[in-house]
């Protein structure tokens, strides 16, 4: 079972000559309170350093889409007599995540707002327009504790085929911009921390990737989180590797040689690694 929090600092504490303390969180002993820090800054390096079985996470969800009659006339940016309905659904996930398509409306038109039986949009109609409209969700938060996407996981399990992406800025232009950019294939990237799709699906099609999350400690109860917070909490990394990262920072802190240190602490985190 893994140590925690409170173990590891005691067991580096004694291996350095240091007061045994009773307790870690919130103790307001210099060197405690150091080793405390220290041991959230191991955690979030280590975390970092490699991508851990442990914090390699799927993340599952389904595009989201609506359709609804209404009509825009040229010149205008508000499409008129949707379904209240429609214009619900919009704002419960963001009228700023969704595209339109219909008659009328350009390639890559955005939804700056919903209200009432009216949605306004971000350009100008191109002509008059009537008939039916594609609402579709393009804009996606990433998940809780996300760090850094996997590569190569990302699929609309709807169609088994893998999403292709991430694109760059300019082939992301391109895709909105151009006169063929559209395919049977959905493209993505990260965007203002979001996972942005393209094109918009009239579908509510299965998303999937995997991600390196930045939960490394978990609290008693099995909750992750991203730091250690109570003297109960536990983490994913080996005990030794632990004990032996909190006594070389703690000697870089102090400005003392820590050549026998770096070596052990290589050492255990190599073997971390290939038992990974």
């Amino acid at each position: 079972m893994a140590q925690t929090l409170l173990q590891l600092v005691q067991n580096a504490s004694v291996e350095m000559g240091l007061a045994l303390p009773n307790y870690v969180a919130g103790n307001t002993a210099a060197d405690v309170q150091q080793l405390y820090y220290l041991a959230n800054a191991l955690g979030n390096e280590l975390a970092r350093e490699y991508p851990w079985e442990a914090l390699n996470i799927e993340y599952d969800w389904y595009s989201q889409y609506t359709q609804s009659n209404g009509s825009i006339v040229a010149g205008s940016t508000t499409i008129t007599g949707v379904d209240p309905i429609t214009v619900a659904f919009i704002n419960s996930h963001g009228a700023t995540n969704f595209q339109v398509q219909g008659l009328g409306v350009i390639q890559s038109t955005a939804v700056v707002s919903a209200a009432g039986t009216t949605v306004t949009i971000n350009s100008a109609a191109t002509g008059d327009g009537s008939g039916q409209y594609t609402f579709g969700q393009v804009k996606y938060a990433l998940p809780s504790g996300f760090d850094r996407i996997t590569d190569r996981t990302q699929y609309d399990k709807s169609k088994r085929w893998e999403m292709l992406g991430p694109e760059t800025p300019q082939q992301w232009q391109w895709l909105k911009s151009s006169y063929i950019s559209t395919g049977p294939r959905i493209r993505w990237r990260i965007m203002g921390q979001e996972f942005q799709i393209w094109p918009l699906t009239s579908t509510n099609e299965y998303l999937s990737f995997e991600y390196i999350s930045t939960d490394w400690s978990q609290t008693s109860a099995g909750v992750s989180q991203s730091q250690f917070v109570n003297d109960t909490d536990t983490c994913i990394f080996p005990d030794r590797l632990m004990v032996l990262g909190l006594k070389k920072k703690y000697f870089e802190i102090k400005g003392f040689d820590t050549s026998s240190f770096q070596r052990d602490y290589d050492m255990q985190l190599n073997i971390a690694k290939a038992n990974d």
